[in-house]
């Protein structure tokens, strides 16, 4: 016997489908439009009709009652999708036995246990220019800021031409001091003080 087909449900047929109301005071219109209640609940939401949403979402501040320090952690956590993250190259192994259980240090004592890292005196981010520029001043790494600023002025004094009768060689040299201090004032590697 064949199949009768059910005929469609129409919208007068059965009972009204729930509809929301916009949660704006005195508004009766439908609310189709969804908001987020707070930046700790987004998965809740308000709903509004489309012109009380729009000032919803005018007036609504995420970062509200945060201050810079919270707003700048946020947006850095955000760019990571809130993941953990380190430096390069800071998860470095101890070595390829590191993970086995050595009660008795017979690997250390067979020479296969941690290898000392090497020490970094933060040198090794200084640019090439950098460095040239803090031989031509006769410092050496670190040196701050004030450090620079001080040998600067003493090799001035004493490479001045005008003390030194107008030699040529004092010139040339007052000028690899000039263009020396000139890079480390510019410099971002080295400390204030």
């Amino acid at each position: 016997m064949p199949r009768r087909r059910a005929k469609p449900l129409t919208a007068t047929d059965g009972a009204a489908p729930h509809q929301r109301v916009c949660e704006a005071p005195g508004c009766r219109l439908a609310g189709e439009h969804r908001a987020p209640r707070a930046r700790d609940r987004l998965n809740e939401y308000r709903w509004f009709c489309l012109e009380h949403v729009r000032e919803y979402n005018k007036k609504w501040d995420y970062f509200a009652g945060l201050g810079a320090e919270q707003i700048e952690a946020h947006i850095r956590a955000d760019t990571t999708w809130r993941r953990p993250v380190w430096p390069l190259g800071a998860r470095r192994s101890n070595g390829p036995y590191v993970h086995i259980h050595d009660p008795f240090d017979l690997a250390d004592d067979a020479g296969l246990g941690e290898r000392p890292q090497p020490k970094f005196d933060g040198s090794e981010q200084l640019t090439p220019a950098e460095r040239t520029a803090l031989d031509v001043l006769e410092l050496s790494w670190p040196s701050t800021r004030a450090d620079v600023k001080s040998r600067y002025k003493e090799l001035v004094k004493l490479h001045h031409p005008d003390a030194n009768g107008g030699a040529r060689d004092a010139e040339e040299k007052l000028k690899q001091i000039n263009a020396a201090y000139s890079t480390l004032r510019a410099s971002e590697h080295l400390p204030a003080e």
